[in-house]
């Protein structure tokens, strides 16, 4: 059976804004459909003979992690937000922090398997508007006494069910386990700043970023317009060495609030087709997805999985990982990028080359396709052809993508 290519035509991106920031009037779905509207409007403009009306999007698969209080089907929303047709087949999915990635695997495989031509792919997650829960009031309703709170983003974002524990002693189970320091782990953090404000400063994201709309909550004043990611203007790099652990409370802890990834909220899309219909419409596509590849170890060990995906993705695109020139790591956490390189041999100037999660920020269902169209643009400003981009997720899983890079 003869493959079709996957072709990635067009890509946006929310900026990711703060905790309970810019953007936290939006739900998810807001969100994702300012990044849906500009990326089919990329695509349209990629070239002079087709219009933007000219695409018809086959499929929608988006990815979600905390639905709650959303609404039902939340890429449903996200699509007819952006005025898409009604026609449009929408798939929300949950791989926790791989979402987004995972999102453009499964576009790719129906693109490859001939079942869509053109897949809206990417992920959505605003943090800020995660509820808390009454979780037992519904089985044993009380008209005196307390009830106990939940708070969703740590319920259902970042909690490691199977031993009971914040992922973040996951991290700190992997400085243990690789003995990486927390001095290490906040030098990695400060460059990974370094980095990011570089390339905001530098115009890197420009082509990424799409600027939000936000109503006015005052009748009669304008709207105010989001254009850049909050995180990297927001830190104070003197005192980050200075914070104390968060997890680990006493002196053995190594996994800081400054260390680790931010909670945020954006949106990201990207629009896949086979190249064939890319030729069709005479759209000029920016990459090929040429592998992808899952892998799962033990929930606590999911900071190291994408070390065990990367090299089934690269195998599936009958690479070795010398051919790689450029790696995008979600910065879950800084001693996953850390662990992850060492694991496999990485030089640390060719992974995140303009930052991560670490300084951008994670809004989770948003960051598997947010570092796989960075990667793209990495390749590009950097004359790179081949990059792979990484992401573990809670469970002890994670995924992987290859990209060609064409334009």
């Amino acid at each position: 059976m003869t493959l079709n290519s996957a072709v990635i035509v067009s890509y946006s991106r929310t900026p990711i804004a703060k905790f309970c920031g810019s953007l936290s009037s939006l739900s998810a779905p807001q969100l994702a459909s300012q990044a849906i509207t500009s990326c089919i409007q990329r695509a349209g403009t990629a070239t002079t003979n087709t219009a933007a009306s000219d695409l018809i999007i086959d499929e929608a698969i988006l990815g979600n992690v905390i639905s709650a209080g959303i609404g039902q089907a939340p890429t449903r929303q996200a699509v007819l937000g952006a005025n898409l047709p009604q026609s449009t087949i929408c798939t929300t999915i949950n791989k926790v922090c791989a979402s987004g990635l995972k999102s453009a695997m499964l576009g790719a495989q129906s693109v490859m398997l001939d079942r869509n031509r053109v897949v809206l792919c990417g992920g959505m997650e605003s943090m800020s508007n995660v509820p808390y829960y009454l979780q037992q009031y519904r089985q044993n309703p009380s008209p005196l006494g307390h009830g106990k709170v939940i708070d969703g983003v740590i319920h259902d974002g970042l909690w490691d069910v199977y031993n009971n524990q914040h992922m973040g002693m996951c991290a700190e189970k992997c400085a243990q386990d690789y003995a990486i320091s927390r001095e290490e782990q906040d030098e990695y953090a400060i460059e990974s700043y370094r980095r990011a404000i570089a390339a905001q400063e530098g115009g890197k994201f420009d082509d990424e970023i799409v600027p939000v709309t936000v109503p006015s909550k005052r009748r009669g004043q304008d709207p105010t317009i989001v254009s850049k990611d909050e995180e990297p203007g927001a830190v104070n790099l003197e005192k980050l060495p200075n914070l104390r652990p968060a997890f680990l409370r006493d002196d053995s802890g190594t996994v800081t609030a400054a260390n680790a990834s931010s909670l945020n909220d954006g949106a990201a899309a990207m629009i896949i087709m086979s190249e064939e219909k890319a030729m069709e419409l005479q759209l000029e596509p920016l990459a090929r997805i040429i592998g992808f590849g899952d892998a799962a170890q033990a929930p606590e060990d999911f900071t190291t999985a994408p070390a065990k995906a990367v090299p089934i993705a690269l195998q599936n695109a009958k690479l070795q990982a010398s051919d790689i020139d450029y790696h995008e790591i979600n910065e879950a956490f800084s001693v996953v990028s850390i662990a992850n390189m060492k694991l496999l041999n990485l030089d640390a100037g060719r992974v995140n080359v303009f930052g991560g999660a670490v300084s951008l920020g994670h809004p989770i269902g948003m960051s598997g396709a947010r570092i796989l169209g960075t990667l793209y643009h990495v390749l590009k400003d950097q004359d790179g052809t081949l990059g792979c981009a990484s992401i573990c997720n809670g469970g002890g899983g994670a995924s992987a993508i290859v990209l060609e890079r064409l334009k």
